[in-house]
């Protein structure tokens, strides 16, 4: 199945515009008319999959204290948009199953990337992936990427079918080309402002999309697109796109 990727992903939705990985950030994504999004997934302390990033509850909540020792119903009580500011007072921290009900309600392609608690790489992935296997039919509009590769194993394992995406950090390693053949990978998804113009043409020879993350500087983004990266992560994805080639 050949993904249709988009030039510019949504990042957390459009969280530019809305607090990060909330159904108001999706919703910011499709009125921007953005075409995919990208969404964090982790599980709470009774396993059900949420749509958070951060380990910890202070930056993104009016909670504090680690995610993974949190019930659903208790983290349900947080508020996780006030810090953005007033208008997104009450804001909840959404289930993977509510975010994909928004996703499918405005049509947006998904990249999922599973950002399991220390210790629960595996687990991640297998629940959500049950989860999301049972509501989403789109093999074409759908990625699943981790920078852990027991998480993207489990992937393999469980939804062999959907397109798999390699998270390479700042210091990627030597050995990714061997990790990425291991895991089957459909794209590379790199530090874009970090990346050197020689790693993006050692990236180049495998052969799959290179997806660059967090790309917020269309200046930057421009660079990248002559060094051959093919999409782009933005918490501002219009910026992005009115400023790079959208040829596909």
């Amino acid at each position: 199945m050949t993904l249709k990727l988009p030039k510019v992903i949504g990042h957390r939705g459009a969280c530019g515009y809305a607090p990060e990985n909330t159904l108001e950030s999706i919703r910011a994504a499709a009125e921007l008319g953005v075409e995919w999004v990208e969404l964090d997934v982790k599980l709470t302390k009774d396993d059900v999959p949420i749509i958070f990033h951060d380990e910890e509850l202070e930056r993104l909540t009016n909670g504090s204290g680690l995610v993974k020792d949190f019930t659903l119903k208790e983290l349900k009580e947080l508020d996780a948009g006030y810090s953005f500011g007033d208008s997104f007072f009450g804001v909840t921290i959404p289930t993977l199953e509510e975010a994909v009900d928004v996703l499918l309600e405005h049509d947006l392609g998904l990249n999922l990337e599973i950002k399991p608690c220390p210790g629960r790489e595996r687990e991640t992935a297998e629940v959500a992936l049950d989860v999301l296997s049972q509501i989403w039919d789109a093999h074409d509009k759908i990625l699943i990427s981790s920078f852990k590769a027991t998480s993207l194993e489990a992937a393999l394992e469980i939804a062999e079918d959907w397109s798999r995406g390699l998270l390479l950090g700042a210091e990627y390693e030597d050995d990714w080309s061997a990790l990425a053949d291991a895991l089957h990978v459909s794209t590379l998804n790199i530090n874009g402002n970090t990346v050197t113009r020689e790693q993006v043409e050692d990236l180049m020879e495998y052969n799959v999309p290179i997806l660059a993350y967090t790309i917020n500087d269309p200046m930057r983004a421009q660079e990248l697109q002559r060094w051959g990266v093919d999409t782009f992560f933005s918490d501002v994805p219009d910026l992005i796109a009115e400023n790079i080639l959208t040829v596909h």
